[in-house]
């Protein structure tokens, strides 16, 4: 889990506010850190938050890749995601989505996870259904519950 500085430090995160927990004694693994799989499942329900404000409607997770896990959370840290549509088709969208913790709820925060999602925006019957063009609003998550300093 060997990362670099610029990996991990001094960067701001990419994309918007879309998902913040407390890690809590429950969500550790038997090292004593958190679960990576709990990380991968904030960062998964993220990325459907967002995909869904793009795609107006159900989305679905087709795939996940290039994760990477950077640095280990702990007990009482705030896990942070944020989430960045970087393409879309026809009926999905790929996101850029980071998790990043700050420790103990203060200090300084860093990057501890980063992947990139594929979402696939889903008819009522769960079949692929087509992304509307972009809104000329700026809405998606931006402006509710915005970074807000974190």
């Amino acid at each position: 889990m060997e990362s670099t500085d610029a990996e991990t430090q001094g960067l701001e995160p990419r994309g918007d506010l879309a998902l913040r927990m407390v890690a809590m004694p429950a969500d550790t693994n038997p090292s004593g850190d958190i679960f990576g799989g709990w990380i991968m499942s904030l960062m998964d329900l993220a990325a459907g938050t967002a995909a869904s404000v793009r795609a107006k409607g159900r989305t679905a997770t087709a795939a996940v890749s290039h994760l990477s896990f950077l640095l280990p959370v702990h007990v009482g840290d705030v896990v942070c995601v944020y989430t960045e549509v970087i393409r879309v088709g026809r009926t999905s969208m790929s996101l850029a989505v980071e998790a990043w913790a700050l420790p103990r709820g203060h200090g300084d925060r860093h990057k501890v996870t980063a992947a990139e999602f594929v979402m696939v925006a889903v008819d009522a019957n769960g079949k692929p259904r087509p992304v509307p063009p972009a809104s000329s609003d700026a809405g998606g998550l931006r402006g509710r519950g915005g970074a807000g300093g974190i």
